[in-house]
This record gives C-alpha cells, structure tokens and sequence, in this order.
C-alpha cells in the first residue's frame, strides 16, 4: 500500500522520493492518455505513481520521479533475433516499438538515430509527467546523452522550468554523462561518487543491493554501515544519494530492505543535524581512505580507519564525522590543529566546546599542534560517530 511505503521511506529519514514513471521497458506506471500500456488500464489497474505522490507528500516529503524511457528506442530490439513476438511491422503505440538497433555504448553520435517520431513521443510523454504529477526533480537515465535528443531535451527542459515558476516551485532535472549544459540542471553519478568536493550541486544513485536494482532471490546487501559510510562521504563533497530499493511482485518492500532503512533512519534520528541542510566545510575528509572517481564503484565495500575523518558545517558549527570510532576512545582530527599562520588556507579559530551527537558525556578535548585531540570513556558505536565542534 502506498501509505505503507511512504511511513516506512519517512522513517528511513528520507527527504525526497522518486517512483520510478517508466523503465526502459516502455510501461507507465501511471495514468495516460498517449498509450494504452499503462498501469491505469492494465495489470493492477491504479494509478501507481499518482497513489504514491499523495502519500508520500502526506508524510511531508518531496515528491519527484524518473524516466528511462530514452533507452526504450533500442531495448526491446533483440528480440527480433530469434522466434519472439517482437516482430515487424511496428508502429507508435505498440508496446515494443520501436526496436531500433542497440546503439553503441560510448558513441553518442551513433546511429541509425531513433526516428523524429518517437523523440517527439519522448517529449510529449514526459510533458505528460510534468503537467500531472508537478515532480519537484525529474530523472532521467542515460541515452538523453545522444546527439539526436539534444533539440527535443532544450525543449523538454525549458518547458519544466517555466512549469515550475508557473507553479512557484523550484524544479530540477537529474542528468549524466554531460547530457546537458554545465550549471542548468543536477548531475547524476550511477553507483559512484567523486574524490573531493565539487562546487556545484549533484546526486550519486545507488541500491541497497550489490548486485541488483530490483528484487531477486539472492540480493548481496550492503551493510546500513556502509551506505551511512557513503551517505557521509557525499554529502561533505556537496552531494546528495539517492537510495533505491526494490519492491516485490506483490507491491511489498522485501525485509532485508526494510531492515537497512530502519538502521539508517535511527543513525539519522540521532545525528541528522549534521547531515540535513548542511554545507561543506574548507575541506570534506582526512584520512588514508579514498573515494575513487567515477560510476559503477561499489563493488567492494570501502574500508574507514580510526582516522578517517569528514567534515559538515550546519547551524553554526563544524560536524566532523569519526567513520571508524576507536575502541579506546582516542581522537586526533589534524584539520583541525593549532595553526600559528594566518596567512595559510587551514583551520585558524578558536573552539569552544566539542560534544557527542547522541550521547550526555562531554568530551575533554585540547587543541595542539598535531591536531584537535578528544577523549571519551562512554562512547561505544560500530557506526560513524559524529562530533559537535563550536567555534568562536
């Protein structure tokens, strides 16, 4: 049920929510007036994404979706190479048109381009979205990338935007691969991230899952720890993560999903303050762990240390994130040293107080010359730990 769905994404701590429109398989999880191939008319017979923009925006979180439609110009072609019923002739409207060959991979100029018909059906559909469900972000996946889209995407993505001052509501596109121009909309990093802090604003997509975006028999999760990990590590580099999850055939989210949302969201009751409309600091992490640039990068799970550090600043203070608390209860975080030179782009203020998100102790703490040194005797957690710091 919709309403299940949304008290369990809220409880997660999560702020925006993306119900996937349409797939690269062409069928629209929503009501249509362009094609018969939709949830409305067929299999459960709801409107889908409509039932849960009102549900989630019950539960006072930001309603957005995503289209993959793009890729559906070649995804169903293969299956013209052996006995199927994907065959010719083919027209608008068919649920399997229109079977173009694949397109290369890395060739954004490849062709043959899909036909002038299906881009302005690609348009027109996802103007459908915008006019019915007023998404605050729209997604889109690859292939938007191609030079045979670029006219149909300046139109698509100008009309979003004056929808959006119509509506008096900020609204945003998600893109890659420099799918659009610099700056006019949010970039997307599949299943990935970037080394350092960008100065614009961007969003990694990844899943609860190793191995899958959808439900499967054997799903290799993540830990929450790690997730929380990357949680971290994007947002002190000026990112957003978008999780996904995968719901069942029968409409309910799968345990070992619910389980990992549920250790996110009490991790996030406790130390969302440093996450939540935070900006990034001079610097976004210390430490000998690094993020490798790029998508597709969470193969393995990253390994934090003692003195692995990042860095948050929101309502007034530093948050530095412990990723891999010491068991003796021993910090030094070196960004933060005693510095004797102005002059130099480091940490030159004066601290007032440090304290524990989620725990009473004060910490005793000293400023020295290698680094803001904190011990605590009460503080025990196999998740990040995140410290307060005031400065004056």
């Amino acid at each position: 049920h919709p309403d299940e769905w949304a008290k369990i994404f809220k409880e997660s701590g999560a702020q925006y929510v993306f119900p996937v429109a349409e797939h690269h398989d062409g069928f629209q999880m929503y009501k249509s007036s362009i094609s018969k191939w939709n949830a409305y008319e067929m299999g459960p017979k709801r409107d889908i994404l409509g039932e849960l923009k009102a549900a989630l925006e019950k539960e006072g979180l930001v309603f957005c979706t995503s289209s993959h439609r793009a890729e559906h110009w070649f995804f169903m072609s293969h299956g013209k190479k052996f006995d199927s019923d994907i065959k010719e002739p083919l027209k608008r409207g068919d649920f399997y048109w229109p079977a173009m060959p694949e397109a290369e991979l890395h060739d954004i100029q490849s062709k043959p381009y899909p036909s002038e018909e299906y881009l302005q059906d690609w348009l027109i559909r996802t103007c459908e979205i915008i006019d019915n469900y007023q998404p605050r972000l729209l997604y889109f996946d690859w292939w938007i990338q191609h030079e045979a889209f670029k006219p149909y995407l300046l139109k698509l993505a100008a009309y979003y935007y004056n929808r959006g001052e119509e509506w008096g509501t900020p609204v945003a596109l998600c893109y890659k691969h420099d799918a659009m121009m610099f700056g006019s909309a949010i970039v997307e990093v599949e299943r990935g991230g970037f080394a350092d802090v960008k100065p614009y604003a961007w969003q990694t997509d990844t899943a609860v899952a190793r191995n899958s975006w959808c439900y499967a028999d054997s799903l290799d999760y993540k830990s929450s720890k790690e997730i929380i990990w990357q949680l971290i590590d994007v947002v002190s580099k000026n990112g957003n993560l978008l999780l996904n999850i995968g719901p069942k055939a029968d409409g309910t989210i799968p345990e070992g999903d619910q389980l990992i949302l549920k250790e996110i969201g009490d991790w996030l009751k406790i130390n969302g303050e440093a996450i939540y409309n935070s900006k990034v600091w001079r610097k976004s992490k210390e430490g000998p762990t690094k993020t490798e640039e790029g998508q597709f990068m969470d193969g393995k799970p990253p390994v934090y240390t003692k003195e692995d550090f990042r860095f948050t600043v929101a309502n007034g203070c530093i948050y530095a994130f412990a990723m891999e608390y010491p068991e003796d209860g021993e910090v030094n975080i070196k960004s933060l040293k005693k510095s004797d030179n102005q002059d130099l782009p480091e940490f030159y203020g004066l601290i007032k107080q440090v304290s524990v998100l989620g725990y009473e102790e004060q910490p005793q703490f000293e400023v020295l010359e290698d680094g803001l040194h904190i011990r605590t005797k009460s503080v025990k957690s196999e998740y990040p730990v995140v410290f307060k710091i005031e400065v004056i």
